[in-house]
């Protein structure tokens, strides 16, 4: 499991739980999205880092959503959920 930054930087050495417990100084909202089959490649498995970051980001009460679908890396689901996921994340 790694963690990326908006910026890009991967910090090899960060677990899920390590980086939610990184202090935040604002409420946040996250929407994430990841299939069974999504990619694997020699910096981890995407679908396991996405269910590794759901867990810290529960495990801290933080507000997200996270939809787990049943394939590979593609628009499909992500296009499906988008209108969803928009709403969910700008709701009052």
């Amino acid at each position: 499991f790694f963690f990326q930054a908006e910026d890009g930087i991967r910090d090899y050495k960060v677990t899920g739980v390590q980086t939610c417990a990184l202090p935040i100084s604002k409420p946040i909202r996250v929407f994430m999205q990841a299939g069974s089959m999504d990619l694997e490649t020699e910096v981890g498995h995407w679908a396991l880092a996405n269910l590794c970051m759901a867990a810290a980001l529960d495990f801290k009460g933080y507000d997200y959503r996270f939809e787990y679908g049943d394939g590979p890396h593609s628009l499909e689901h992500g296009g499906m959920l988008m209108p969803e996921s928009l709403e969910w994340l700008w709701r009052k």
